[in-house]
């Protein structure tokens, strides 16, 4: 049993951010399942999004995140994100930060879908993550932030007044561990992991929101996926992001006929918002066409996308030939834990940060390059919230437990596969009521239930249950809201319902075994048995 001040469960952006906040005050613990620079954050192409531009500003920024979450967040919360973000990028350049620069010396500011301005800060052309987390690590201290990795969390554990004290582990021999700390922060990311085709490391499958569930945290706006448009497509199978920023430098998207498919789709055209671009593509390859994206206008594509250009090159994709085939595939989670502006959950000493939150400033569908942003800035805050609320220096528990619950054990009776390939089936990119209860029924067939206190005979099984949970969980809110908003969109349902689903929020909380739905509406949280 070990102890902290506080326990971060993550190690992406959101999690470094929030531990150099922390470092000169408490005692921190990083617990991750595998090693420190795996994960989204590492593996981000794009940037940061932020008015720093001449011609930019916070209003226009704003706009910008509105139009293209469909107006599902609140406008306040979106604000303090932009001009907290701007503040924190700001103080990161002149902290040396590693982003690309013109020839002059001024930022390399890029364009991407949906953006009215050039406002994307990035590194190394289109290895973003992987510079910005070194660039966090580097500003880490050893004396006080201590890194436990290969260590898989699988329950959060809680004293006997339901406050969040600590987290029980499995590590890669299967021993079971205990860590306890006063406040519990996840930093997990999101579900990719959840969908054979998507961008994300194939271990984020939902573990954090699946934990937070099963303990009684609210989690909201599940339904909300964004699929990214363009992941390279090599025999069958996506392989890899293809950045929005090739799009923002000038490529088309083309089908095997040489049409541009965006084409009487939307203005922007290549540029719209993902989740148009993605359901134009994915209806293109229904039809049995190819789609590709042409980048023979960009000049220099080696060196502006030398990630891009290797991971061609290892599938044996030409970038002298100009075109890249192309696939959907799942990319960010809008929804996540329900958290206010500081990362709080509604279980006191726990907290969600980064991709695992629902903070509501995504809405119905992210802006391009807001991620990394929304993670430096709630790392930040509840770092401050933390420090001023003023944890005391020696670890301890709120209340230590002398005995601890034993779980009972669970058997996983199917595939992790065959659960991918039914939530890209049925709950993909384009949903309908039939192949969601479809899905559905599959789900409710394995002898599966949510219990917060299991034990497993591998990581393998806690893997897979939690793909099962939340599984469950984005199903359960893509059948309930009968409309098409953002990263949602349902055939039987294809517009959007401004008078029964506008601003409106399914929550889903766990009820000592039975899920509980409820709606946010006007600022008030109604939960449904």
């Amino acid at each position: 049993m070990k102890k902290a001040d506080i326990i971060i469960v993550g190690s992406g952006i959101a999690a470094l951010q929030l531990a150099r906040r922390l470092q000169d005050h408490f005692y921190v613990m990083i617990i991750t399942k595998d090693e420190i620079e795996s994960g989204n954050s590492f593996l981000a192409q794009g940037g940061i999004a932020a008015p720093l531009g001449l011609k930019d500003s916070v209003r226009a920024h704003l706009k910008d995140t509105l139009e293209a979450g469909c107006y599902h967040q609140e406008e306040e919360s979106v604000k303090e994100l932009i001009v907290d973000g701007k503040r924190i990028v700001e103080s990161m350049v002149d902290d040396g930060a590693p982003f690309d620069r013109n020839r002059d010396g001024s930022l390399a500011l890029g364009m991407e879908g949906a953006h009215s301005e050039h406002r994307i800060l990035h590194s190394g052309g289109d290895q973003t993550g992987k510079y910005l987390v070194k660039h966090l690590l580097k500003g880490l201290s050893g004396k006080k932030v201590e890194f436990v990795e290969g260590q898989m969390v699988y329950e959060l554990v809680k004293d006997d007044r339901g406050h969040c004290c600590g987290v029980k582990t499995k590590d890669k021999d299967e021993a079971i561990r205990y860590y306890y700390a006063p406040h519990i922060v996840l930093a997990t990311g999101g579900i990719g992991g959840l969908y054979p085709f998507t961008s994300n490391h194939p271990a984020v499958t939902g573990d954090g929101m699946a934990l937070a569930f099963l303990a009684g945290a609210k989690l909201s706006d599940m339904e909300f996926i964004q699929f990214h448009p363009t992941l390279l497509w090599s025999e069958g199978k996506t392989c890899g992001l293809i950045s929005e920023a090739v799009r923002g430098e000038g490529a088309l998207l083309l089908n095997d006929e040489g049409k541009r498919i965006m084409e009487g789709v939307d203005s922007l055209m290549e540029l719209a918002p993902r989740h148009i671009v993605a359901e134009c593509i994915y209806k293109e390859r229904q039809k049995g066409k190819d789609v590709y994206l042409d980048i023979s206008r960009i000049e220099d594509f080696q060196r502006k996308f030398p990630s891009i250009s290797a991971l061609c090159s290892t599938h044996h994709i030409s970038i002298e030939a100009g075109r890249i085939p192309v696939s959907p595939g799942c990319h960010f989670m809008m929804g996540g834990i329900v958290t206010d502006r500081a990362g709080r959950t509604n279980i006191p000493g726990l907290y969600a940060i980064g991709e695992v939150a629902c903070s509501g400033i995504h809405g119905a569908n992210r802006l391009a390059s807001n991620s990394l942003l929304e993670g430096l800035v709630y790392g930040d805050r509840l770092g401050e919230y933390l420090i001023r609320s003023g944890v005391t220096h020696s670890p301890r528990v709120h209340s230590p437990i002398d005995q601890l619950v034993e779980g009972e054990s669970l058997h996983i009776p199917f595939q992790p596969d065959e659960l991918k390939r039914g939530m890209m089936n049925h709950v993909g990119i384009i949903r309908e009521e039939n192949g969601l209860l479809a899905h559905l029924n599959w789900l409710k067939k394995q002898p599966l239930t949510f219990h917060e206190h299991l034990d497993f005979n591998s990581r393998e099984e806690i893997h897979a249950y939690f793909m099962w949970v939340v599984s469950l969980l984005v199903s359960e809110s893509a059948l309930l809201r009968t409309e098409s908003r953002g990263g949602h969109i349902r055939a039987d349902y294809p517009g959007e319902d401004q008078d029964g689903w506008f601003k409106r929020k399914i929550i889903l909380q766990n009820n000592e075994g039975r899920l509980r739905v409820g709606y946010h509406e006007q600022n008030e949280i109604k939960i449904y048995a």
